[in-house]
């Protein structure tokens, strides 16, 4: 067998220049080359493609490689040239080809010149590549990314599930799966459809241990982004966002503020894609934002950091995009921000699709909730998810660990918890349980009549969070297990049942809030959020110049600036009008109007004290950041009913009221007479507009209520103080 080995390392130099495997790769080689089946799950870096592309080139016949991707195909048939006297030795048959490279191809093959052959498996199901087939000899077939069999998998493709029938049309040949991200389940579907349960499976481990995780709450996530880049300058590094929409705004404004960015998605043409992806990897470009549609096949050694602008819609997706970061093993921080209302608007999204698929995404979703809310160690729970124990206690590399939360006792509640879910037995979810053990209501419980038993409200001394945090150590610990065939729904196991009689104390620490993390959309003042803290001193010397300035102009000091806009100030210094355009609240004609002293006045503080200020000034973004902002401005002037505006632009009044407040607040003016007339009482209007000019110490609703009594709503106030600050302010 020495001999295989010493040959094995020989042709590695040859072919490839590495002069040794990594990993798990001989054994796989060894096996292929023994013409058996072979099952692999190895993490992107860690060599995959090696280990169909060696095989191919010691073996007799024609290797036919199925892989999903065009571009991926490309590069590597291109690498393969590169290790070869003669082009033929790799080609793909694919639709991006015209009849004469094709006929070019099957030359090249019939000629015995080529020992790999990519397809796309949509070009695999046609009829003459199927009859070209059969005239060759294969050594193997080779199913790249082969996760996308499984609709349990992140990136399903029904016509993979195809591949199997395929190739007994063709003719038998040993098989090679392959993929970089499995879990059990995924892992047992990928098998079982390929007709290869007997395989042998060789996996690797998913840990990469140079990465750094950590999730963040989403406030003020574009100026956390500036400023982690500004700190980082010069690495390379990929923002992934959902939308395309997104993508664009975020390069463009990651431009405006000085960053050497460039978007990534599948709108755009493939000419500007592949030169945007070579920029970046001829390091033209620092930071590439993408939808997930990039990175896929890119072997870039040195991304030292992915952020997550949007959270991934499964943990198998925010594996493989995080896997980008650190393949050379160096630094690759990995940043994820999240808010439970993206969650809710990923579901939204889901509801066109057939139910099985929908209850498949949900339970995926749940899962990604679950890692990014709870406060366990970040790589134990990734790994589990993956069906990889991880046996430290802390890895001393994600934020969890570096900042843990004080612990908690929990041996009692997790008994009661295995007795709750053992008594109303294995078809229940997690949600379920949590809210019987709160002894909350849900038409659910409600039919099932768990609302008359002990369980409900067993728990209510603890909120959701609490319980939440209790199952996912049960899962963890191997106390229950969750049934993913059927959606998610828990059970005890025997490992369970013997904790419920002899337990003995756990602790765990309570799962994140970030709940109150604000959106981007709602951008929080970055003294309440983010980082900024705001400088004390010059906060206090603004709120003196706008009692000052308000005086003059015989105004409440609320009209002149709000207290989130002098926050801001303390915290970014602005020094020209310009810079106070981009100050929270502060839009050009307020700027204009009250600017000029303050900024003089930040000036000269900024000059005595020496202050070096933050260069991570959010530049307005290039394009207005809604197209509402434009259709209420022209729909006031042209006093349509805000009745009419508000469903025009899908709102309720008031959403609606809160975009006019906005506007109004950063300085723009608004004739609003002609709807204050229709819906305001005279009298109550006149009340409201003297309180808010003569009485009024902040420009709260709350307080306007209590001094205005009851006669009044909340609505009214709001619309007459927008007139108020039109008039008196702008």
């Amino acid at each position: 067998m020495d001999n295989l080995h010493d040959m094995l390392h020989a042709k590695l130099k040859e072919y490839f220049g590495f002069s040794s495997f990594k990993g798990n790769q001989e054994s796989v080689i060894r096996n292929v080359l023994e013409g058996k089946d072979t099952f692999v799950l190895m993490p992107t870096g860690g060599g995959k493609s090696l280990c169909y592309q060696l095989p191919a080139l010691l073996m007799d016949g024609v290797a036919i490689v199925i892989s999903p991707l065009i571009a991926l195909m490309k590069n590597q048939v291109d690498a393969m040239r590169t290790f070869s006297q003669h082009d033929g030795i790799a080609h793909f048959l694919n639709s991006s080809l015209n009849k004469s490279a094709v006929n070019q191809v099957k030359e090249d093959v019939l000629a015995g010149k080529t020992k790999l052959l990519y397809f796309a498996p949509e070009s695999l199901t046609k009829e003459d590549n199927i009859a070209f087939l059969r005239k060759i000899k294969i050594s193997f077939y080779a199913i790249d990314e082969a996760h996308c069999i499984s609709e349990w998998g992140h990136d399903f493709r029904p016509e993979y599930r195809r591949i199997r029938p395929i190739m007994n049309d063709i003719g038998p040949a040993p098989l090679i799966a392959l993929t970089a991200t499995a879990t059990p389940k995924v892992q047992f579907d990928i098998q079982k459809n390929l007709g290869m349960l007997d395989a042998a499976v060789f996996k690797s481990s998913f840990n990469r241990p140079n990465l750094f995780y950590e999730v963040r709450p989403k406030n003020d996530a574009v100026r956390e982004i500036i400023k982690y880049i500004k700190q980082n300058e010069g690495k390379s590094g990929i923002i992934y966002c959902l939308s395309r929409k997104k993508v664009e705004e975020l390069a463009e404004l990651l431009v405006a503020n000085g960053i050497k960015a460039l978007p990534y998605h599948a709108g755009m043409d493939a000419a500007t894609r592949a030169k945007n992806q070579d920029a970046f990897l001829m390091e033209e470009a620092d930071v590439i934002v993408a939808t997930i549609a990039f990175g896929m096949g890119i072997d870039k050694p040195d991304v030292r950091f992915v952020i997550h602008y949007d959270i991934p819609k499964s943990l198998e997706g925010y594996y493989q995009e995080t896997g980008r970061a650190g393949r050379d093993g160096g630094e690759g921080h990995c940043i994820t921000f999240y808010s439970y209302k993206d969650i809710q608007k990923l579901e939204k999204f889901m509801q066109g699709k057939p139910v099985a698929e929908q209850e498949i995404g949900k339970l995926l979703l749940l899962e990604t909730v679950s890692y990014a809310e709870s406060s366990m160690c970040r790589r134990k729970t990734l790994l589990h998810y993956f069906g990889e124990e991880y046996k430290e206690d802390n890895c001393g590399c994600c934020d969890n660990c570096v900042h843990p939360k004080p612990k908690v006792h929990v041996k009692d509640e997790m008994v009661t918890m295995l007795e709750a879910l053992k008594g109303i037995g294995p078809k229940f979810k997690m949600d379920y349980l949590v809210s019987l053990l709160v002894g909350r209501m849900t038409a659910m419980i409600k039919s099932y009549g768990h609302n008359s038993t002990e369980w409900f409200g067993a728990g209510n001394g603890h909120d959701d969070r609490f319980w939440g945090a209790v199952i996912r150590q049960a899962l963890i610990l191997g106390l229950i297990d969750k049934n993913i065939e059927n959606y998610g729904l828990l059970s005890v196991n025997e490992t369970g049942e013997r904790y419920m009689e002899k337990p003995y104390d756990i602790t765990i620490t309570l799962d994140h809030n970030y709940d109150d993390a604000d959106s981007d959309e709602a951008a929080a003042p970055a003294g309440r959020g983010g980082e900024g803290v705001a400088d004390a001193e010059l906060f206090a010397m603004l709120k003196d110049l706008r009692k000052k300035v308000a005086k003059q102009h015989e105004l409440p000091p609320f009209v002149i600036f709000q207290d989130p806009s002098l926050e801001d100030m303390s915290i970014q210094y602005p020094i020209t009008i310009e810079e106070m355009q981009n100050i929270t609240g502060v839009g050009a004609g307020k700027a204009r109007k009250f600017g000029a002293e303050f900024v003089k006045l930040i000036k000269k503080y900024v000059e005595e004290k020496d202050i070096i200020r933050p260069n991570d000034m959010v530049v307005k973004s290039v394009v207005n950041k809604s197209g509402n902002k434009v259709f209420i401005i022209q729909s006031i002037d042209r006093k349509m009913d805000f009745e009419d505006i508000a469903r025009a632009r899908d709102m309720d009044f008031n959403e609606l009221l809160t975009e006019i407040e906005a506007i109004v607040n950063s300085g723009t003016k608004l004739n609003i007479n002609y709807y204050i007339e229709q819906a305001v009482d005279e009298d109550k209007a006149e009340e409201i507009y003297l309180y808010f000019k003569e009485d009024a110490e902040s420009d709260s609703i709350d307080e306007a209520l209590e001094e205005l009594g009851h006669d009044f709503t909340e609505e009214e106030i709001r619309l007459v103080r927008i007139k108020f600050i039109c008039e008196q302010g702008n």
